[in-house]
């Protein structure tokens, strides 16, 4: 395959280049350096540093070099971000993506691997897995600009064959450390607490121990970034071959609390974390859990790396790179 990607110096953009690449498909990764970071994009891929609404540049990319298909990962992610500026995630996320794909059409590239989210779902209020037909309920800005992409591709089925991932929550790093999260203003919480083990942050702070789960914190269902990428192999293949748009969910279908993983990484790195209670986070929802029955029926994928110690070592190992490369 023949790739185009957007966001390639991102925390999961990056891994799957990597992906695409230990498979041995060739990557051209568009991203304009406004979150990403150029130091992990592999030396041996061709970049080109732009916005992801530049027609002039990405057209002329398109029309010298004949890309199988698309995947779209450059946007804004920080929910509490899009809370107080919204009309910054529906103008990226929103519009610039469907003025990408409007380019792409434009120039006969027509196949999209979409990155979206389970924040789509917002608040479930029943303890039923989310399946890929649960009603979306979107809590906050980011999610709903998510949303809206996915429509115009919906909207626009004559014109495109995609593919719609919502991820749940993604965590962990690539296990040779290639690759992996790097952010000046972290929100994951396992990245969070790779921090305070390796000494960059002194506490973590949990938002909200009132909600109605087993402790009272929030649950989520946690996918290393590792079988997210893998995923975008096999449905990029699937799409190629079915010619036939879909969406998936892709998580484990297992849900942790925040107190659940802290407890994990303490038990594993010898009680390093302290963390304190603070009121619940305008736009957070309560659990998120993905039925994944779907994507394992429809994709040749089987997660390699589901176990919530190998993503909190794999984080904290990552971490520890980037506190040495910076010393």
């Amino acid at each position: 395959m023949n790739v185009l990607l957007t966001g390639g110096a991102g925390y999961i953009g990056s891994h799957v280049v990597l992906s695409l690449m230990d498979a041995g498909h060739n990557v051209h990764i568009i991203d304009n350096l406004s979150t990403g970071n150029e130091s992990i994009i592999p030396k041996n891929v061709k970049f080109t540093n732009c916005n992801i609404n530049e027609e002039s540049v990405i057209s002329d990319l398109i029309k010298s070099n004949k890309f199988d298909l698309l995947m779209h990962f450059a946007g804004f992610i920080q929910v509490e971000e899009s809370v107080t500026k919204p009309e910054k995630y529906f103008e990226n996320n929103t519009y610039n993506s469907i003025r990408l794909f409007n380019i792409c059409k434009k120039n006969g590239l027509n196949k999209i691997v979409f990155s979206s989210t389970a924040a789509a779902y917002g608040s479930v209020s029943d303890n039923k897995l989310i399946d890929e037909n649960t009603s979306l309920n979107p809590q906050n800005p980011y999610a709903e600009s998510k949303i809206r992409t996915e429509k115009f591709l919906f909207d626009n089925q004559d014109s495109f064959k995609f593919i719609i991932l919502r991820y749940f929550n993604v965590a962990g790093a690539d296990k040779k450390l290639r690759t992996g999260q790097i952010s000046k203003r972290s929100t994951h919480l396992i990245k969070i607490l790779s921090e305070v083990i390796g000494g960059n942050r002194n506490f973590i702070e949990i938002f909200g121990n009132d909600y109605n789960t087993h402790d009272g914190t929030a649950i989520r269902d946690y996918i290393h970034v590792s079988d997210l990428a893998d995923i975008h192999v096999e449905v990029a293949k699937y799409l190629l071959e079915k010619l036939e748009s879909n969406l998936f969910n892709c998580g484990y279908g297992k849900g942790f609390s925040v107190l659940d993983v802290v407890n994990t990484a303490n038990k594993i790195y010898q009680n390093k974390i302290v963390y304190k209670f603070s009121s619940r986070r305008e736009g957070d929802v309560e659990k998120l859990i993905a039925n994944t029955s779907k994507i394992l029926k429809y994709i040749n994928w089987k997660p390699k790396h589901n176990d919530l110690e190998e993503i909190i070592n794999s984080s904290v190992e990552w971490e520890k790179k980037i506190n040495a490369s910076n010393t």
